[in-house]
């Protein structure tokens, strides 16, 4: 390339093509893997959840979530590797848009539940509702809710009362546990012995007489809370979400355009080595029989 066209070289010809290519690759491939070991994790826990599962339900199943996303992740990510490999631009922009798309989407969704958060608040409280519904039944939910509960000192969605939709813990429940919440919402008592009957006949108790026994404060407000006061953990987590998609979108980017320089570059070669052939033709035919001999 001649020395006058050198401000017309785009700034991603500066970068070696061989670094792009490898470290796309591994990108890729990284992601790929990823991808294969998320989908084997999800696929081996639905068997177990089948094995022990009583209710017909997929509600906040952790199992389809890592298989949904092992799905997506996998098959991306081949697309990336194939396209990368074999330096194809229709899979290398395929795989581009792809990446694009999905950071699109998922800042649209968070911009969206931050300017709607009250809806999003209730639209969180109506699912924990509808789990608890069936909390003795589907175990996967039994599991998260406990550990929700225990861990961010709360109890229910939006208060201790949500849990009185329980067939075992209404009030008009005939068992024991009538009126009642789960062990898992009570205060952590520090003598010896563990009174696993904190939590009952509590639904109908104001929250002033039952606080000093079980939590009273919604498991999301205690989320919510949480998340807002460790905004640094906050942060980091977004960061891990959405910045390795948009390095892939940046690297794609940067590879296609190399790519496509190297192409136009060899196009704009063999255009030179064609003219040379043909004026060289032109001469040899011009000299006749006379060629042959010496001068």
């Amino acid at each position: 390339m001649a020395a006058g066209d050198s401000e017309q070289v785009r700034y991603c010809a500066r970068f070696s093509y061989l670094c792009l290519k490898f470290s796309l690759v591994t990108y890729s491939t990284v992601f790929w893997l990823l991808g294969a070991f998320v989908l084997a994790v999800g696929i081996y826990a639905e068997v177990e959840r089948q094995k022990y599962k009583t209710l017909e339900s997929a509600f906040l199943a952790p199992a389809i979530i890592l298989i949904l996303l092992g799905i997506v992740m996998f098959l991306v990510s081949f697309v990336g590797v194939l396209a990368s490999l074999r330096d194809n631009l229709s899979l290398l922009q395929a795989f581009m848009y792809i990446l694009g798309i999905c950071l699109l989407i998922e800042l649209t969704g968070g911009v969206m539940a931050l300017i709607f958060r009250h809806k999003t608040i209730d639209f969180v409280n109506d699912n924990i509702r509808r789990g608890i519904v069936n909390y003795y039944d589907d175990l996967d939910f039994k599991n998260i809710m406990d550990f929700v509960q225990e861990e961010f000192k709360c109890c229910g969605g939006e208060d201790f009362k949500d849990w009185s939709i329980n067939q075992y813990h209404a009030c008009s429940a005939p068992g024991p546990m009538a009126c009642g919440v789960p062990y898992s919402c009570c205060i952590t008592n520090k003598t010896a012995v563990i009174n696993t009957m904190c939590g009952y006949n509590t639904i109908d108790k104001e929250r002033l007489s039952v606080q000093p026994f079980i939590h009273v404060r919604g498991c999301t407000n205690a989320v919510l809370i949480w998340f807002l006061d460790n905004y640094a953990i906050m942060a980091g987590i977004l960061l891990g979400i959405l910045l390795p998609q948009f390095l892939g979108v940046v690297l794609t980017f940067l590879y296609i355009s190399r790519v496509e320089d190297i192409i136009t570059e060899h196009k704009q070669n063999e255009t030179l080595l064609d003219g040379g052939r043909q004026k060289m033709d032109v001469e040899f035919a011009g000299a006749g029989c006379c060629m042959c001999f010496p001068a």
